[in-house]
């Protein structure tokens, strides 16, 4: 057949996108541009902006999660428009919610006889600082009654120095004393030596780390409650735990189902996690749960009147898409306890393996081999004869891509720079072992370069607290 000439309506979009006059241009950075662009150009421009940020996957630094299953990113995407706060408009949605809550009192053990109470966060973040206000609230109420002088000092907390910065937050947001246990090297956690010598009736509280960020390890926290229990009998001014879970609250109870750390324990009143590290969720949710209501203030709990309906919340954030939550029930209805069982199982034998594999080099000295957090952490040998650095290390290993953190330990022992891989779910065998063999080469490559190194004596932080 034979064809004329015709008017093609549809020539503007098959312009080529790297054809256009959009990519001809900068990206509109510090104001908006005055025109509108087509939808797959904006979307491929805004995809190129992000092309060497490195790849998430490859983010041996993070706890938090970066693999998530095509459903539930399918499931996730279908519902961002949903609002959590909004309970009328979406009931089924406060439903999950209110099921996930219920899973995981379950998974920490709360009691029967007890009264629990949860909610859904904007990370453990948001958790640990509704967990400190109910501490400092209930404090309050009990040492009124007995008569303490309120204006006579500051309330404190009592945590080891291994925090995370969000409990440093919440004690200059609330005016709070925090009261560092330090960490030396026979106490890489809680120093349960000293750590009663730092309460007194001004104390709202003592938090148990359950996964340290610097190191991976646990705060004994059977064995802080038996001390707490102690100091209980002797004082009216009670003191309570919160066990700050971020990481292993997801984790410990399918690694180590025999670890007593939870509501099991008389003396813990609140947890809190992160959905977005060993729940398995991407970044953006979190939990907190109080073991028995009466450990949650009721001035805390506020009647919300919104689009027609009255209900209880106990957040600092207020709307926010029900996605990630949405996505956390997924993966507890998907993978169930034997699921999680075998992920984080798997992720503790490569964490044990690429510690063995590191230590064999014999450069290294091991901090934590991955039997707690599937954590490995190292330090070079006090005999290392070499002149780079674990900082040398990092720059080096970020060259293939990994994006490994080395980084000073918390006060008192600043002075030791290590080096932390974490081992996430979606960090497989055959990623492991490409692992070793690039960081094998660039011990090689580092040994004999010819480069100003970084200086022995220098003590730096590359950011990653997360």
């Amino acid at each position: 057949m034979l064809y004329g000439k015709e008017n093609r309506e549809e020539a503007d979009y098959l312009e080529p996108i790297f054809g256009s006059k959009d990519e001809k241009m900068d990206l509109p950075k510090y104001k908006l541009n005055k025109e509108s662009i087509e939808p797959r150009i904006a979307y491929q421009l805004v995809k190129d902006e992000m092309l060497d940020e490195g790849n998430a996957r490859l983010n041996l630094a993070t706890f938090c999660q970066t693999y998530m299953e095509p459903e539930a990113v399918e499931l996730m995407s279908q519902t961002l428009e949903k609002n959590v706060i909004d309970k009328s408009e979406y009931p089924r949605t406060a439903e999950i919610e209110n099921r996930c809550v219920n899973m995981i009192a379950d998974l920490w053990h709360a009691g029967n006889d007890e009264k629990f109470m949860g909610t859904s966060t904007i990370g453990s973040s948001e958790a640990s600082m509704l967990g400190g206000m109910a501490m400092k609230f209930s404090w309050r109420k009990r040492a009124e009654k007995l008569g303490l002088d309120m204006h006579a000092q500051k309330p404190n907390l009592v945590i080891s120095s291994g925090y995370q910065v969000c409990w440093e937050k919440f004690c200059v947001y609330w005016d709070i004393e925090m009261r560092e246990v330090p960490m030396d090297q026979d106490h890489m956690s809680i120093n349960l030596d000293k750590v009663m010598d730092y309460v007194d009736e001004y104390t709202i509280g003592i938090v148990g780390i359950l996964g340290i960020t610097y190191t991976g390890r646990y705060d004994d926290i059977q064995a802080l409650n038996d001390l707490v229990e102690q100091y209980n009998q002797t004082t009216d001014y009670k003191v309570f735990i919160h066990v700050d879970a971020a990481s292993g609250g997801f984790y410990a109870p399918f690694v180590e189902p025999n670890l007593i750390w939870d509501f099991q324990l008389n003396n813990v009143i609140s947890i809190n996690a992160s959905g977005h590290k060993y729940g398995l969720v991407y970044p953006g949710v979190g939990w907190v749960i109080w073991r028995d209501q009466q450990y949650l203030p009721e001035e805390l709990i506020f009647k919300v009147s919104y689009l027609g309906g009255e209900m209880p919340t106990m957040a600092i954030n207020f709307s926010h898409s029900a996605a990630q939550l949405i996505g956390q029930y997924y993966n507890f209805i998907r993978y169930g306890f034997e699921g999680y069982q075998a992920i984080h199982q798997r992720t503790h034998d490569i964490a044990v393996y690429l510690a063995k594999a590191i230590e064999e080099t014999g450069l290294f000295e091991i901090i934590n081999d991955g039997s707690q957090l599937p954590l490995v952490c190292y330090k070079l040998k006090a005999d290392f004869d070499k002149e780079w650095t674990l900082y040398d290390l990092s720059d080096r290993l970020l060259m293939k891509g990994w994006q490994v953190p080395a980084y000073p330990l918390p006060k008192n022992l600043d002075q030791t720079v290590i080096q932390r891989i974490v081992v996430r779910g979606d960090f497989g065998m055959n990623m492991a072992a490409d692992y070793i063999q690039d960081m094998q080469q660039a011990i090689a490559d580092l040994n004999q370069a010819h480069l100003v190194y970084h200086e022995k004596t220098e003590v730096k932080k590359y950011g990653f607290t997360h």
